[in-house]
């Protein structure tokens, strides 16, 4: 029996196999649509930032104390 997922776009089944050219996605539109999302930034993988600017308030410092020009 073949593994079937849902198309993340139109929710339609998917066989995920190697014939299936757009997996997970049903149709190169649907492929299109997402990745029209991640472009226009309705997707994005959340970063955690390096360090926490307000840091340089409890030290006394500012940015211009590790960024030289």
């Amino acid at each position: 029996m073949p593994l079937t997922v849902n198309c993340p776009i139109c929710k339609t089944a998917v066989e995920w196999a190697p014939q299936s050219a757009f997996k997970p996605f049903c149709s190169e539109r649907c492929k299109l649509i997402d990745l029209g999302d991640w472009a226009s930034e309705k997707h994005v993988i959340p970063v955690k930032a390096e360090f926490d600017p307000e840091a340089f308030d409890e030290f006394d410092l500012d940015e211009g104390d590790f960024f030289k020009e």
